[in-house]
């Protein structure tokens, strides 16, 4: 079976370190901007850019909406507003590659709610032992 491939005109992508990273929107709908704050279930992924605190199913929802919303073209401030990061200068390509490895993979994410719940005070980790 063979399936054909039509250019991907619309789908924005981004090549980064001679990796492509596709900005294709995840197959969800948005609900209305004003609802967007409030968790729902199934959302377990938050986006901790400065004050955004937006709920996501995925942490690929998490990172198509950072790189889209913080890191486009037109609004992204020259470095990385996420909680907690190290505000250096970056190229805009640079940044969604960090976002991609730092900030948006499934245990960042993670581990950054917990962080948040905690009010910040990682103190008591837990050992691993």
């Amino acid at each position: 079976l063979f399936l054909q491939s039509t250019p991907a005109t619309s789908i924005p992508t981004v090549q980064v370190q001679g990796q492509q990273i596709n900005l294709q929107p995840p197959s969800y709908t948005a609900a209305s901007q004003h609802a967007e704050q409030m968790k729902k279930p199934g959302q377990n992924f938050m986006c901790l850019w400065q004050s955004c605190k937006k709920w996501f199913q995925t942490p690929s929802q998490v990172f198509y909406h950072a790189a889209t919303e913080h890191g486009g073209k037109d609004v992204y401030p020259g470095q990385c507003l996420w909680e907690g990061c190290e505000p250096f200068q970056r190229q805009r390509f640079s940044f969604i590659t960090h976002l991609q490895d730092k900030h948006c993979s499934r245990d960042a994410l993670l581990s950054g709610l917990k962080q948040d719940e905690h009010g910040q005070a990682g103190n008591q980790k837990p050992s691993n032992k």
